[in-house]
């Protein structure tokens, strides 16, 4: 029989053959479907990474909506440089890192805290727990890291954190020149000073603001104003230095101050500018502005005498002198002996009127105008009676701050034209243009008296020999309450420089100075503000380029 297990001849081929040749194309089948797999899965995965991507990068990770406080490095423009009138650095932003987090990716907040706090030790661990617990999709938890900090973080590994380009302020010569320069916020947004006057300037990154000040003088001003505040334990204190014809102004210290790379040490008295902001009675210093404004309107002569044999009693007032003559006294009397009697009498021959004309036309009646925004308001009298006639011929009864001061005796000796004062440097801008407050031949004759006073009067500890210093001392009685204090006074000293060709005034004024047994416990504008003009002159004029003379000689 035949074998019904093998194919009939005429298929051609052998059964195990047609086998073979369908396992062999069954598994390239399988083969190629699962290459497709693979491929279609990488494609996939490659489809959502870069879909993440986009996500993070153009849409911030969901929260293209929220607001732009979370890119403050984003800005086009880096805020500009602040630098003093021969180049050196005040203010600059560096480039740094801040830590934000996404608290819904933070998987454990309590331990994220703990490594945190490992390497950044002045963080506040409650606060920091608190922002990681909230419900928030983006928090601040570290502001202008170090780069040593930021390596520090990003090797914890902790997930949900991330690092933000950042800019931050900083202010290389420290408290140097605090109150001129203010400071920013967090964000670069000026807060006080020249920082916040010149926001706008400065935020649109232009070419370097170029300031009136120096800094080799801040120093000088700075040290000078310590040693007195230390010397006669003194409160507080100021002091500037300003150019009489162009206005700028070259130091400017106010003391207690502050650093501004440390914005919790602007706190309570630090903060404060006494030279622009503070107000005070400026005590014997107003006699230069009664002697100008008499000599001026042609009511008084130099050689006319005024009798300042008693006090004055007018109401429930006693005007008296500190160190009494008791006898008559010229012009140049006056102020040689800073005689508030004789200044009292001058200034009624004056007149209410004229004295309240001459103290305007000084800007003795408005706020100063100075690139700051911290600007004190005059207090004057309300209404101008004739007895605040007569006590603010000596300076009590008014209250202006120091820059007023210094621009209205500037105006003195001048030549008699007021220079609005500035912050900025003006040197290659021309001459400024100002108003004219006295006749020339009146600011010669002030400057007259101004050098007798250190010559001859109260100031002389002032005197610097070669320099031809002149001066006006002044010492007020504090005001507390309704009336004045007891024992706290403001002493103070105007200087000039070299007088018969003015170019400098220096102020300097100490806040409630205790009598030292060197001063024979007297704590007066002429024994403790005078001898820090003097050092403050001896030291910056050299830098001025104010070369000593021979006094004596014929020239």
């Amino acid at each position: 029989m035949p074998d019904r297990r093998r194919p009939p001849a005429e298929f051609g081929h052998p059964v195990s053959h047609v086998r073979l040749d369908g396992v062999h194309k069954q598994a390239l089948e399988t083969g190629r479907n699962r290459l497709l797999v693979t491929g279609a899965l990488f494609a996939i995965a490659f489809l959502v990474i870069g879909g993440r991507l986009v996500d993070l990068s153009l849409l911030n990770g969901g929260r293209a909506s929220e607001p732009r406080l979370a890119q403050p490095a984003e800005s086009s423009h880096i805020r500009a440089d602040i630098i003093d009138r021969n180049g050196v650095l005040l203010a600059t932003t560096l480039p740094t890192a801040s830590l934000y987090a996404n608290p819904h990716h933070v998987l454990d907040a309590e331990e994220a805290v703990r490594k945190l706090t490992s390497v950044l030790p002045d963080v506040d661990a409650d606060a920091l727990l608190a922002r990681l617990r909230s419900d928030r999709s983006f928090v601040w938890l570290y502001r202008n890291l170090t780069p040593k900090q930021q390596f520090a973080v990003n090797a914890l590994g902790i997930p949900g954190l991330n690092f933000q380009p950042t800019d931050e302020r900083v202010y290389p010569q420290g408290p140097a020149a605090a109150h001129v320069l203010g400071l920013t916020d967090v964000d670069g947004h000026g807060l006080a000073g020249v920082e916040a006057h010149f926001d706008d300037r400065l935020s649109r990154g232009d070419a370097p603001l170029r300031l009136s000040i120096d800094v080799r003088m801040q120093a000088v001003m700075r040290a000078a104003l310590s040693h007195a505040m230390h010397e006669f334990s003194a409160t507080g204190a100021a002091g500037l230095v300003m150019d009489v014809d162009s206005g700028e102004v070259l130091s400017l210290v106010s003391l207690p101050d502050f650093d501004p790379n440390r914005p919790e040490t602007m706190a309570g008295d630090a903060g404060f500018n006494r030279v622009t902001m503070g107000v005070y009675e400026m005590g014997s210093t107003f006699k230069l502005f009664t002697a100008a404004m008499a000599l001026d309107s042609g009511v008084v002569r130099l050689t006319d005498k005024f009798d300042a044999t008693h006090p004055i009693r007018i109401a429930r007032f006693t005007i008296s002198d500190y160190h009494a003559r008791n006898r008559w006294l010229s012009v140049p009397e006056i102020l040689v002996h800073s005689s508030n009697i004789g200044a009292a009498k001058m200034g009624e021959e004056v007149g209410t009127e004229v004295q309240r004309k001459y103290l305007g036309r000084f800007g003795m009646l408005r706020p100063a105008s100075i690139e700051l925004p911290e600007i004190g308001s005059p207090l004057i009298p309300n209404p101008w009676r004739p007895i605040n006639t007569m006590t603010i011929s000596y300076g009590h009864g008014i209250a202006v701050s120091p820059i007023q001061l210094a621009t209205g005796v500037s105006a003195l000796v001048n030549g008699g034209t007021l220079i609005k004062p500035t912050l900025v440097a003006t040197r290659d801008d021309g001459p400024p243009v100002g108003a004219r407050v006295l006749k020339p031949e009146t600011s010669k004759k002030m400057r007259q008296l101004m050098r007798l006073v250190v010559r001859n009067g109260t100031g002389a500890k002032a005197e610097v020999v070669g320099y031809r210093v002149g001066g006006k001392t002044g010492t007020a009685e504090k005001t507390a309450g309704h009336g004045y204090g007891r024992d706290g006074v403001m002493s103070s000293f105007i200087g000039v420089f070299p007088i018969d060709h003015p170019r400098f005034v220096v102020l300097v004024m100490v806040d409630d100075p205790q009598g030292t047994k060197e001063t024979y416990g007297y704590a007066t504008g002429g024994w403790v503000a005078a001898p820090v003009v003097r050092e403050t002159i001896i030291r910056i004029a050299p830098l001025l380029g104010v070369r000593p003379v021979d006094e004596e000689a014929p020239d």
